[in-house]
């Protein structure tokens, strides 16, 4: 299992365009669902349900505070507000 998280931010034209945020996952794992939770967020599963990453449509909207209740939803620990600094310097 790779325990890290990641966070991957995309831009264009020097502007933040999308986000991943990479959750604990099997090696194998790839996503078979997606699951919208709001306008800017959605969850990544695999084949048996698990969460394997958040996709942030939009980074300009990012609510750090969004993603911290969606983490404890999804039972996954709180993630440190140093991770999000690409996200902070978007």
């Amino acid at each position: 299992m790779v325990k890290r998280v990641s966070l991957t931010v995309t831009y264009r034209r020097g502007k933040p365009i999308a986000a991943y945020f990479r959750l604990p996952r099997q090696r194998e794992d790839r996503v078979a669902t997606s699951q919208r939770i709001d306008d800017v967020l959605i969850v990544d599963r695999a084949e048996d349900g698990r969460p394997i990453g958040i996709e942030i449509t939009d980074p300009t909207r990012f609510e750090p505070g969004r993603l911290s209740e969606l983490l404890q939803s999804l039972g996954q620990p709180a993630i440190e507000r140093e991770e999000l600094g690409p996200l902070a310097a978007a």
